[in-house]
């Protein structure tokens, strides 16, 4: 994807570079299921096959995708999501979840959740203050240009603010 120039050396604007056009995260969302063949995704997006083409492309060379080849005559191949895609299931679960409270559409959403493998619930995110550990209702956050976020870590070097969590009574 050709950078967008936002004049900005902000977190967000850098990852937008890379994962912030339409088509480029519900590909991220197909690879998270099973099922993430050129063809499979042409046919579940409804996108153009050219288009496909250079997400994909850029999605490889983001090292968010591998191409893998499964087939040898005619070559084809499937992508899997890599270790730095994984990582985009927080933010897929934030969309999912904001645009089935915020965004209704004329149909049914259609079933699909992001799910715990080991109990095969769905998830939710939770969003946990790095000192006090307790659960953030985003009426309590604001963003502090001079905070940790862009300063150094926590002391307790804990990596995440985001965690995923199962059950009805997270927040």
């Amino acid at each position: 994807m050709a950078p967008r120039g936002y004049g900005q050396d902000c977190s967000i604007a850098r990852a937008l570079e890379v994962v912030g056009e339409r088509w480029t995260l519900l590909i991220v969302r197909n690879a998270m299921g099973s099922d993430c063949r050129f063809e499979s995704l042409l046919d579940s997006l409804g996108i153009a096959r050219n288009v496909l083409a250079q997400r994909l492309s850029t999605l490889v060379e983001a090292g968010i995708l591998e191409r893998i080849p499964y087939r040898d005559r005619p070559v084809r191949h499937e992508y899997r999501l890599t270790g730095r895609g994984r990582e985009l299931a927080p933010v897929l679960a934030a969309l999912m979840q904001w645009g089935e409270r915020n965004c209704p559409g004329a149909q049914p959403a259609p079933d699909r959740a992001l799910v715990h493998t080991r109990c095969d619930h769905p998830v939710d995110l939770v969003l946990r203050c790095r000192s006090c550990d307790e659960s953030v209702p985003t009426s309590e956050l604001v963003s502090d240009p001079g905070g940790p976020a862009t300063g150094d870590p926590p002391a307790d070097n804990r990596p995440l603010t985001a965690t995923a969590a199962t059950g009805p009574d997270t927040h």
